[in-house]
């Protein structure tokens, strides 16, 4: 039982998933009572009325009948809607962090696809993404030959100059990172071996974008090429598949899938804006996501850059059918171009702010390429004689871009180190510390890649010491972290880690202790003293109120009462009687009275 407000969305989610399935129902309960009373007050005005009876039982028959379901179809819905609206924010704030991953950049990479029966497909990638090379590595039983995947893998390091093996992180994955470590070491290859999240590779390798691209390779050598690429770019390769399948949200199949779609895809965009492309090496994927442009207006693109055999200026987009100058408008700052005839092309400045650059650059003295990246003299240009022209806020981000042009938003590389005694969920304990990736963030905590085939979970209580409302407060999909196992499922394959167990405890904050009572504290000594030293004037004269005189009484009993004889009891007069009224005093009064009260203390 939890109350509608707060109940949290993925609990929802669930109870909707298992409702589906029938393995479990809900209900909606309601105070009905408290609604009927508050109907019948308003319907019937004459509860002695002979109709009233009649008039009750309509109402009662009007809320169970009618009323009622439509009050749980209300709070059904917007429960749906709540969580389904928190479900989606996940997904795309989870999207927008995978796609922003620190990329390895232009270098040389194998991309191993781990298999145990079929053996493990390798594809060897270029700098530039492109295709060279193809083999088996037969690692298992029934094929098992490793002193010949040993001489392959050498040979495909030394013959294309790779800097980096990458290996899907499925089932056999760590078996094929152990083999390719001892490979590198044992004859002293100059690269490094990493893990990386195979989430939508295979996809990807079924895909009609993956068959235009590769038609000739078998599904599983794609996906080991997708697997190689994620390493150079992670952006350029997982924009080519649809953003559902990369798999880093929580029930996203339980909710409004249009919704979704809509909201990853502007997840997308922005983050291929944010970074910008190469407009002579960007694909077609990267290049549909830029502000303006769609999927035929980059074929365009690309049939002119392959026509032209490359852009040398920004300027040369408006020579493109379809490219006119509200396209350019909004397209023109977020395409690059790295040795084209205008130095301020490979940085982020739109076209429309050169003639600005061309201006500072002027009053420096220097030509545009050294003003370009040149800290000192741009913090020496005057920038504030050119808000007139175009205003303060672009200024900024000028100045930025002169600062570090080209930079890129996403942070440095960093693989995370395995325990090599640790491959599977068996070979966890409990109080273990390990290292690995966060590979999703959910409301309820973060999955970390451990190297098991099997992420654990750290609950959102285990993230800090402090109180996390979010668990994206404190982690994000992709940060190396350090974990502690402190449990272990092996029948259900749960790992539960903790991050707080390795993390400091804070202070705790000093007690107040109490002074004792005949010590005051030092404010209310100093307030006192300071009220002794202010000049006191004279306390005003209290007078006695004024009493109703009354003559003495004469007659029997009023004499001398006899000795001995008890005074007889006076009925009491009600305490009104006896109160007399206060004298009201103005706020002088009061003052002098407290000063003159607390003069004497010490």
């Amino acid at each position: 039982e939890e109350t509608v407000p707060k109940i949290p969305s993925h609990r929802i989610l669930a109870i909707r998933r298992g409702t589906r399935e029938n393995v479990l129902s809900y209900t909606i309960d309601t105070d009905s009572e408290k609604f009927i009373t508050g109907l019948l007050t308003s319907v019937i005005r004459d509860g002695a009325s002979q109709f009233a009876p009649f008039l009750e039982r309509a109402v009662r028959d009007g809320y169970e009948r009618l009323m009622l379901p439509s009050i749980r179809n209300e709070a059904r819905t917007a429960l749906r809607e709540r969580a389904e609206e928190e479900a989606i924010k996940v997904f795309e704030d989870n999207l927008r962090t995978l796609l922003l991953s620190p990329p390895a950049g232009p270098i040389g990479v194998i991309g191993i696809d781990p298999g145990i029966r079929t053996g493990c497909k390798v594809a060897v990638v270029d700098a530039s993404g492109k295709f060279a090379e193809n083999q088996v590595l037969q690692l298992s039983d029934p094929s098992k030959d490793l002193e010949g995947a040993e001489k392959i893998l050498t040979e495909l390091v030394q013959k294309h100059t790779v800097r980096a093996i990458t290996i899907g992180n499925g089932t056999f994955s760590r078996e094929a990172e152990a083999f390719a470590r001892t490979v590198v070491q044992k004859n002293g290859l100059d690269c490094f071996v990493v893990v990386v999240n195979e989430a939508g590779a295979s996809v990807y390798s079924a895909s009609k974008r993956a068959r235009e691209e590769f038609p000739e390779l078998d599904v599983i050598v794609r996906g080991a090429i997708s697997i190689a690429r994620r390493l150079q770019d992670p952006l350029a390769e997982l924009v080519k598949i649809e953003p559902r399948s990369i798999g880093v949200g929580q029930y996203q199949h339980d909710v409004d899938q249009k919704k979704l779609k809509k909201s990853l895809e502007g997840a997308v965009g922005s983050c291929v804006n944010r970074v910008g492309v190469d407009l002579n090496t960007a694909s077609e994927d990267l290049l549909r996501y830029i502000s303006g442009i769609n999927s035929k207006l980059a074929l365009n693109i690309i049939a002119r850059r392959q026509q032209s055999g490359g852009f040398r200026s920004r300027a040369e987009l408006k020579e493109i059918e379809g490219f006119g100058d509200k396209t350019f408008e909004q397209a023109a700052g977020f395409l690059r171009i790295k040795d084209g005839d205008n130095p301020l092309d490979r940085t982020a400045v739109h076209p429309e702010s050169y003639p600005i650059v061309e201006k500072i650059a002027a009053s420096l003295s220097v030509s545009l390429e050294e003003s370009i990246g040149n800290a000192e003299r741009v913090n020496s240009a005057d920038f504030k004689v050119l808000e007139a022209d175009a205003g303060r806020f672009t200024l900024s981000d000028i100045r930025a871009e002169l600062l570090r042009p080209g930079r890129d938003p996403r942070d440095k590389f960093v693989a995370p180190k395995f325990r090599d005694d640790v491959k599977e969920v068996v070979d966890l304990q409990e109080g273990m510390e390990l290292e690995g990736r966060v590979s999703n963030v959910t409301n309820f905590g973060a999955f970390v890649d451990l190297g098991v085939h099997q992420d654990g979970l750290v609950h959102i209580s285990e993230l800090s010491h402090k109180y996390i409302q979010d668990a994206r407060e404190a982690v994000k999909v992709g940060d190396i972290v350090k974990v502690k196992v402190i449990g272990v499922d092996q029948t259900m394959k749960r790992i539960s880690l903790s991050m707080k167990a390795l993390l400091p405890k804070p202070p705790r904050p000093p007690r107040r202790k109490k002074a004792p009572p005949q010590q005051r504290p030092a404010a209310a000594a100093a307030s006192q003293g300071a009220a002794a030293a202010a000049p006191t004037q004279p306390r005003p004269e209290r007078k006695p109120p004024l009493r109703e005189v009354r003559p003495l009484k004469s007659g029997p009993g009023t004499g001398p009462r006899p000795e001995g004889k008890p005074r007889p009891m006076r009925p009491q007069k009600p305490s009104s009687e006896r109160t007399t009224p206060a004298v009201p005093k103005t706020m002088e009064e009061m003052i002098q009275a407290l000063q003159a009260k607390f003069s004497g203390m010490k």
